[in-house]
């Protein structure tokens, strides 16, 4: 197993003065970190990920700088987590500019730097973009409109979407760019300007509770209740390759769900567990689900 080590080296701080910091990273467990990659990497796209997220591990700690990942998804993030805990678990934290935000960055801290002194603004900035009465523009419009000026989505957290206006996460660096380019979405024409990060318009998720008895809690028993299928119409789509759980996909249609699991399917949306009961009369589970809209 990852550890940190114990030895110091001499490095210069930010104001040049000399400080003791950490060494790297390193390991005793006789694993370099090519076989830590290779183990914890499910494909070549999260050894490059987890490559780069170790880098910034590293600066971190010998650098005395706080280090930051760009945008990652849920799924990523877990991969991230999964790699800090086998390193020792050096202090880090996800960020995505306001509180239960999908797409996040992961923040990696130098001793000397508490998270309740870190500024998420020199990191993360605000667009807002508003555009007419008259257009009807969606989450689609608008991310399509920026994918097709070539932005990455890497550099894009979630978009805010309201009925006039859509507030934007983007790394900082991205912002100077986007305030000048970003002037429009297929016919609409887009007024953007930064605001800050306390004052985002974050919309109200509506979600339909749904109550139902399940047999077990399956993955495809669970699902079906959540999206209104049958019971085989929701295996069909689990096998498929069509669903994820916690972002993470699964083609087992006897995959265990528990409370609080969030269930993805292409082309349905999302579904949470929002609660597992007791047994009905029947010997059935009562199972509540809310249906994201």
């Amino acid at each position: 197993m990852y550890v940190l080590s114990n030895a110091v080296r001499r490095f210069r701080g930010k104001a040049g003065a000399a400080i003791d910091a950490p060494a790297p990273l390193c390991y005793n467990s006789g694993m370099n970190r090519t076989e830590l990659l290779t183990k914890l990497c499910r494909t070549p796209a999260e050894r490059v990920l987890l490559s780069r997220v170790w880098d910034q591990m590293e600066a971190a700690r010998t650098r005395g700088q706080a280090q930051h990942t760009h945008f990652l998804s849920p799924d990523e993030q877990g991969a991230v987590r999964r790699l800090a805990e086998a390193a020792g678990e050096p202090e880090f934290h996800f960020c995505g500019g306001y509180d239960q935000a999908q797409r996040q960055i992961a923040v990696f801290l130098p001793d000397w730097l508490a998270w309740e002194d870190y500024d998420s603004s020199g990191d993360l900035a605000a667009l807002r973009a508003v555009w007419s009465a008259h257009d009807h523009l969606t989450h689609r419009d608008l991310l399509g409109a920026l994918m097709g000026q070539g932005i990455k989505r890497e550099v894009l957290g979630d978009l805010l979407v309201g009925p006039e206006s859509c507030d934007l996460l983007v790394l900082r660096e991205m912002a100077p760019y986007l305030l000048q380019s970003f002037q429009s979405a297929g016919r609409a024409k887009l007024r953007v300007e930064e605001v800050p990060l306390a004052h985002l318009h974050i919309p109200v998720q509506e979600v339909r509770r749904i109550r139902d008895t399940v047999s077990s809690l399956r993955l495809d028993a669970v699902a079906a209740v959540g999206f209104s299928l049958s019971r085989s119409k929701m295996a069909d789509l689990v096998r498929a390759g069509r669903v994820t759980v916690n972002w993470q996909a699964t083609e087992r249609t006897d995959q265990a769900v528990q409370e609080g699991d969030v269930i993805s399917c292409r082309g349905l949306g999302r579904c949470r567990v929002a609660e597992i009961g007791g047994l009905s009369r029947k010997g059935r589970i009562n199972l509540t689900m809310e249906r994201y809209l």
